[in-house]
């Protein structure tokens, strides 16, 4: 017979961890299904152990029966090593990603059937990547992909197109998107429709055996356990209990092994939390968590709304701003932290200016490693990391990303500047002729490459090839720029480069026709520009993105040193600090203007917003700049919305200033002004009515017994006391809103 309070009580001595009420219903509620929808903070992980570890020691689970899928192998990893030191005297639990309970699912569903396979994604550098004899490359997706580009399209694929392909062929798998209605998913690679075919294809019949990539595992893990029932008997059978971590990343396909996986016995815990569903870009199914109760009528649901990781300023305020989204459950996130500071907000005249000031700020701090700067893409990493390098302050790239330094557009503008060192060679300006003016053919670069007298290709183009009566006045003032770029300051070169040479023009012909993003590749250019500032030469600037991209390889090993952490929005879930910055918070970045064009995908840049701000425990600021390269930009509207939650001052008609927000609550020094006193005119926002438990716990599990509108207080029953709160204070709290 199990006793839930020893259990709980030894815990609390073995370990000093002490669970609250939600937490432990958590732990108890072991059979059926179980929703647990979990706040940024609120202790998800220890809660899961303790179940896992109650499970074992008070229900008498065999360890070998429980499952446990989260959603990256850091947090398998993680959660194995907590369970070790919560429960070191108990056999190890299954811990394992989806994608790797699918590989074996996998793999013994080939063995059965003799099916020869192999493995084509994992690591594979650049360098071993552009070195494969072409003849004979390696059998990797991206090597593959890369070909089938290159024999469908005419053109090498960049790094960019195969971000996004990879990305467009992995939303598809997750999606269990058939072939007949690929077309409708949205893509901007060229033939990317007709890529994916070819690929599908020879993957079944081009080699011999069967090539898999990882998205096949969680395919074909999901069909095999459709197609044969002894096998999903016998893992139905293994596993009695499953628990999934960060459901809301999770996707169509990967939900569909859980449901089978637990089809007989129905022992499910989802952990989740809508409101950092972030991922729908590679196939997550948010709309799952709203639907839970369709798939499994059954379950119970349960909020974990407590926050221990942040001040009040920052969970009464981050509280407020999820609540913009409309397609979530309604939580209230609270905490019993006191107040530290309120969140800043700071926007500066240019973009530059953001970055000057976190190096100017970040150098009076001593304890770098509970610092981090956060920002929506990767491209602001570099301004970054430039700026940081040159002031000596450490830091650790959580996610760094090589590609910036590799990219065609830097490798262009190396050769526009290696052409005024000399002109003679032909092998040089056939990188850049079609991003040149001069309109230089592809059959001229071919007859210019035949000419062998060590002369001016300019010179050979104008004399030994024909050209067409506008290229000459082009191609002979291209000469000249180039000689009088020649021992000119990098910055004002690059600035030649982009305008009189003609490049940012090709560059604006190249997104028309291929698809890219111009701001993306603009961006590039003034990154560019920024580390070319304060540097005389042209050589000392190639040697500055050799140091950088030197200092990027390193920058991931400066893991738990003294550093200041920089990472993507979508990267720091799971993660926390004493300071948090958010930078780039303007409109096109976050939203962006593709977030415009969507409702969920606006509802989604939210869900990420909220991911940032809710990474700080006391210090938060959020910083935007009013110019970016000569054009203005506009504060982000989430940043306003910030703004307003703080200062909610709205004047009404008789000139009085109350507090007001979006939800329609009212506070101020008259604590009934605006609100009609009536306690039949009250509901809380779990829509529940007087005499019944509250979700919120601002204090709390306690149950609203009245509401006295003479005497304006409200009356809440804990299990030992009762405590009065006046009605407006009730309003502020969020515990009561006008119907």
């Amino acid at each position: 017979m199990s006793n839930p309070e020893a259990f709980f009580m030894r815990k609390k001595q073995e370990l000093g961890v002490e669970l609250n009420e939600v937490q432990k219903q958590a732990v108890l509620h072991t059979e059926g299904p179980l929703l647990l929808l979990a706040s940024p903070g609120s202790g998800k992980t220890t809660t899961m152990i303790m179940r896992i570890g109650y499970l074992i020691e008070e229900k008498n689970v065999d360890p070998r029966r429980i499952k446990a899928v989260t959603f990256s192998r850091a947090s398998a990893n993680d959660m194995k090593e907590r369970f070790k030191r919560f429960f070191p005297d108990l056999a190890p639990v299954d811990f394992s990603t989806i994608h790797s309970f699918a590989y074996e699912v996998m793999r013994e569903y080939f063995r059965k059937t003799k099916t020869v396979f192999r493995i084509i994604e994992g690591h594979l550098d650049a360098e071993e990547e552009g070195k494969h004899d072409p003849h004979n490359p390696p059998l990797h997706k991206k090597v593959i992909l890369r070909n089938l580009f290159e024999s469908i399209v005419g053109e090498k694929i960049t790094e960019d197109q195969m971000e996004e392909l990879t990305t467009y062929i992995s939303y598809i798998k997750n999606k269990m998107i058939p072939p007949d209605e690929w077309s409708s998913v949205r893509v901007e690679v060229p033939e990317a429709e007709r890529i994916l075919h070819e690929y599908e294809r020879l993957k079944r019949t081009g080699y011999d055996g069967l090539l898999v990539d990882f998205d096949d595992m969680l395919v074909m893990g999901n069909e095999a356990l459709r197609e044969e029932k002894e096998l999903l008997r016998r893992y139905q059978e293994r596993f009695r209990y499953v628990l999934t971590d960060e459901s809301q990343d999770t996707s169509q396909v990967q939900h569909a092994i859980i449901e089978k996986l637990v089809r007989e016995h129905g022992n499910l815990c989802v952990v989740a939390d809508d409101d950092q569903s972030i991922y729908s870009w590679r196939g997550a199914e948010p709309a799952y968590l709203l639907d839970f109760k369709q798939v499994y009528p059954k379950a119970a649901t349960l909020f974990m709304e407590q926050n221990y990781r942040s001040s009040q300023d920052i969970v009464a305020v981050a509280n407020q701003f999820i609540k913009r989204n409309k397609n979530r459950y309604d939580k209230n996130m609270f905490t019993e932290n006191p107040p530290d500071k309120p969140i800043k907000i700071r926007s500066f005249s240019d973009y530059r200016d953001q970055t000057k000031y976190l190096v100017r700020e970040i150098q009076k701090c001593e304890n770098l490693a509970e610092i981090a700067v956060l920002y929506r893409n990767n491209s602001s990493s570099i301004a970054l990391m430039n700026e940081f390098d040159r002031a000596g302050i450490p830091f650790y790239m959580k996610d760094a990303d090589q590609r910036f330094f590799s990219h065609w557009v830097v490798e262009d503008i190396l050769n526009f500047m290696r052409m005024t060192f000399t002109d003679k060679r032909a092998d040089i300006l056939e990188k850049i002729h079609l991003k040149l003016n001069g309109y230089i053919s592809k059959q001229q670069m071919a007859a210019l490459k035949r000419i062998d007298n060590n002369e001016s290709v300019f010179d050979n183009l104008l004399r030994h090839v024909p050209l067409q009566d506008y290229q000459v006045k082009p191609l002979t003032e291209s000469k000249e720029t180039f000689q009088q770029m020649r021992g000119m300051p990098p910055r004002p070169a690059i600035r030649v480069i982009r305008d009189r040479l003609g490049y940012e023009k090709a560059l604006e012909k190249l997104c028309q026709r291929l698809g890219f993003r111009k701001e993306y590749l603009i961006g590039i250019l003034n990154t560019l520009e920024d580390i070319a500032a304060g540097l005389d030469t042209m050589e000392a600037f190639a040697e500055r993105l050799k140091h950088l991209e030197s200092v990027l390889k390193h920058a991931k090993f400066r893991k738990d040193q003294n550093a200041v952490t920089f990472s993507t929005f979508h990267s720091s879930k799971g993660l926390e600090f004493e300071r948090v910055y958010m930078i780039d918070l303007v409109e096109g970045i976050i939203p962006s203007s593709d977030d415009l064009g969507s409702n969920d995908l606006m509802e989604e840049a939210v869900r990420l917003f909220y991911v940032g701000m809710t990474r700080a425990k006391k210090h938060l600021e959020l910083v935007a700049y009013r110019k970016r390269d000569g054009e203005e930009a506009v504060k982000s509207r989430f940043v306003t919305a910030v703004r307003d939650i703080m200062n909610p001052q709205k004047e009404d008609k008789a000139g009085d200033h109350k507090s007001n927000d979006s939800r329609g609550k009212v506070t101020g020094n008259n604590s009934k002004a605006g609100v009609p006193f009536n306690p039949n005119a009250f509901r809380n926002k779990a829509e529940l009515r007087t005499g019944m438990s509250i979700r919120h716990r601002v204090f709390g599990s306690g149950t609203i017994v009245k509401i006295d509108e003479d005497q304006d207080r409200v009356h809440i029953r804990f299990a030992s006391r009762e405590k009065e709160l006046s009605i407006a204070t009730c309003l502020e709290m969020g515990l009561l809103e006008p119907v």
